[in-house]
C-alpha cells in the first residue's frame, strides 16, 4: 500500500477511529477496509486495494471474539444455546445494523454504479465492511483492543443473551414477541403429514392473526412447530438466519 492519504481522507478516518474508540498507527489499513471492490476496479490506476481479504480475516476474528466471550460469560449455556446466540450476534443483519450506527457507509469508497444503486445502505456491503474494519483494527492494534471494540459495538445484543432472549426456544420467543401487541394471536396448522407411522414427516405452518409467517418441517409436530416459529421470527426480523 504505497498510496498516501490526502488530508481530507485522513481527517475522515481519524473521525471514524475516534467514534470506534481505538487508535490506529496505520490509517491506510482502515482506508483499505473501507474500499469496496467496485471502487478498486474503477480506480485501478490509483493502486487502490479492495477489502475482500480483510473481510475474510475479520469474519474469523469476530467469530473468535464472540465465541470466547460467550463461553466465558455464560457458563450455564449449552453448546446449542451458545451456537444460537453467536449466530444472531455475528449474522449479516446484526452486523449491518452496527455498521449503520457507526455510519460506515459515509466513509465507504464505492464505484459510481454501486453508489448510485444504494450500495451505502446495502445490508451485505455494510456487514462485509464492518468485518473488514475489524480486521484492520486487529492487524494494527492486536486482539485485546479489537475485542474491546467489538464488545462495545455489540453490547446491546450481548445484553439480550444475558436476559435469555437469544437462547429461549423459538415458540416461546415468538409468543412473547406477538404479545407485545394486544390481541395478537399465534396459531399453528398441520399442512401435511407423510410417511409411515414409524417415520412420519410433519409440515406445519404458523400464523400471526391471519398472516402466514413460515412453514416448518420435522419428524414430530413439536420439531416442525419449532422450525416454523424460527422462520416466523426471521420473517419479523427478530432473529437472523
Amino acid at each position: 500500500m504505497k498510496r498516501m492519504l490526502d488530508d481530507h481522507r485522513r481527517a475522515e478516518l481519524t473521525r471514524l477511529v475516534r467514534f470506534l474508540g481505538v487508535e490506529m498507527k496505520e490509517l491506510l489499513l482502515l482506508h483499505q477496509a473501507l474500499t469496496h471492490t467496485s471502487y478498486a476496479n474503477e480506480a485501478r490506476h490509483s493502486g487502490s486495494i479492495h477489502n475482500e481479504r480483510l473481510e475474510f480475516l475479520g469474519d474469523a476474528v469476530l467469530d473468535l471474539i464472540i465465541s470466547e466471550n460467550l463461553f466465558k460469560r455464560f457458563p450455564q449455556l449449552t453448546e446449542g444455546e451458545l451456537t444460537k446466540a453467536r449466530a444472531n450476534l455475528v449474522c449479516e443483519h446484526t452486523l449491518a445494523k452496527k455498521a449503520a450506527e457507526a455510519d460506515l457507509g459515509r466513509y465507504l469508497l464505492l464505484g459510481k454504479g454501486e453508489a448510485l444503486s444504494g450500495g451505502r445502505e446495502r445490508v451485505s456491503i455494510l456487514a462485509d465492511t464492518l468485518e473488514s474494519v475489524i480486521a484492520a483494527v486487529y492487524l494494527d492494534q492486536g486482539f485485546a483492543v479489537t475485542t474491546d471494540m467489538v464488545l462495545r459495538l455489540l453490547s446491546k445484543e450481548l445484553a439480550l443473551v444475558q436476559t435469555g432472549e437469544y437462547v429461549k426456544d423459538f415458540k416461546t420467543w415468538l409468543q412473547e414477541v406477538a404479545q407485545r401487541t394486544p390481541d395478537n394471536k399465534i396459531s399453528y396448522e398441520v399442512v401435511s403429514q407423510t410417511g409411515p407411522d414409524h417415520d412420519k414427516v410433519f409440515k406445519i405452518s404458523v400464523h400471526l392473526n391471519d398472516q402466514e409467517l413460515g412453514i416448518g418441517i420435522g419428524k414430530s409436530k413439536k420439531e416442525a412447530e419449532q422450525q416454523a416459529a424460527k422462520l416466523a421470527l426471521m420473517t419479523l426480523n427478530v432473529i437472523c438466519e
